[in-house]
């Protein structure tokens, strides 16, 4: 069975940071790309950020590129996203996914497993 669990969201101010975590069980880790989502009320799952399977490549939303990293540890079976200049506009649900797609995609329709969430409030 597999399992994907987010931790490390919580309310922070305008320009702080956070890193979330997303430990995977279940699946062989390395051979899965991984990907960040996030939902804010009222609105679509939207793309943050992806990993490929070795970590080699990444991609970025638009909205979200030089203030957010992600990375992953294969041997810890772990992705991360380091948040930095945190923005109001960044507060949502953040989901981390995965896909067995060898690119690191944007595309929400191609990640085959889903956590149930961290939320992550940014107040002014």
């Amino acid at each position: 069975q597999v399992q994907l669990v987010e931790s490390g969201g919580r309310l922070v101010q305008t320009g702080g940071s956070l890193r979330l975590s997303c430990a995977a069980s279940g699946l062989t880790f390395s051979s899965y790309t991984m990907g960040w989502f996030r939902q804010a009320p009222g609105k679509e799952r939207d793309f943050v950020a992806a990993i490929s399977r070795s970590g080699g490549s990444t991609t970025y939303a638009d909205s979200v590129r030089g203030r957010f990293i992600i990375s992953r540890d294969n041997a810890k079976n772990t992705v991360y996203l380091q948040m930095n200049s945190l923005k109001p506009e960044d507060t949502a649900v953040y989901y981390c996914a995965a896909t067995l797609t060898r690119i690191a995609t944007a595309h929400r329709a191609q990640y085959d497993y889903w956590g149930r969430g961290t939320q992550v409030t940014v107040s002014s």
